[in-house]
């Protein structure tokens, strides 16, 4: 017999918006603004790394 050849899945790169578009975000914190005046409560601004979209978790 001749000899085998293993074939291998060719690794893929994923690129970094195509996470954010599955909502696989890198979130980190924006220190920034930590205070809301309207509702007068501490708040915690995320942005993500990669697409700069943001969230906001209050307190």
């Amino acid at each position: 017999m001749g000899d085998v050849i293993p074939f291998r899945k060719p690794a893929g790169k994923v690129s970094r918006i195509g996470l954010c578009q599955h909502d696989i975000h890198k979130w980190v914190i924006c220190q920034g603004k930590q205070f809301d005046v309207k509702s007068g409560k501490l708040i915690t601004v995320y942005r993500c790394e990669r697409c700069g979209k943001q969230k906001v978790k209050g307190h």
